[in-house]
């Protein structure tokens, strides 16, 4: 394995497992086997590979997303195809997405909050804009664009932690069914 992709594999696991703060250069070029000057070639510092380390793992997840957030005039469709497409993402690279979600609860002057805080964002826009494209479906929205997203993402992660606590160290699969069913209850709620 290439040491750059080795030594941001290896930080993935320490983060994950222990959390940004707790781990330090040191433990992370004792694990990947190289030396501090190699890590500081790469990315600078501790905090540009976690800027790195999260920008990688986030273009997949970014691309998938932005995709299947095209709205096509039919809101359940859209969001099964967002949450399908998220959770799959949230599958394939679960210590990313345990990592990320940590890291959105952090305090707001820590630098791993600062790197995560761009990437969460931009999910929150995506997910506001189908929204945004379905006023007309959903009828008068008063302006909700911004909580119904919030209702939608909160639904769909909680659920994913929750499966992923459960699920710790073993492949996790998440149905088609139990997909569609959560987004069936979110739309229940805002169509109650």
């Amino acid at each position: 394995m290439e040491n750059k992709e080795n030594i941001l594999k290896c930080a993935l696991d320490l983060f994950y497992a222990k959390g940004y703060d707790a781990v330090g250069v040191q433990e992370i070029v004792e694990k990947a086997g190289i030396t501090k000057p190699t890590l500081y070639y790469y990315f600078g510092s501790k905090y540009g590979l976690l800027e790195t380390l999260l920008t990688t793992k986030f273009q997949l997840f970014s691309t998938t997303l932005k995709e299947a957030a095209k709205y096509n005039g039919d809101i359940a469709d859209t969001l099964n195809r967002v949450a399908a497409a998220y959770v799959n993402c949230a599958m394939e690279n679960q210590k990313f997405y345990m990592l990320l979600m940590s890291m959105f609860y952090l305090p707001r002057e820590n630098e791993a909050y600062k790197a995560a805080k761009p990437l969460i964002s931009e999910f929150f826009h995506i997910i506001v804009k189908i929204f945004e494209d379905a006023r007309e479906q959903l009828g008068n929205m008063n302006h909700r664009e911004k909580q119904f997203a919030v209702g939608f993402m909160g639904v769909i992660n909680y659920y994913l932690i929750l499966v992923c606590e459960q699920g710790e160290g073993k492949e996790i699969q998440m149905t088609e069914e139990t997909i569609r069913s959560l987004v069936h209850q979110f739309m229940h709620g805002i169509n109650s």
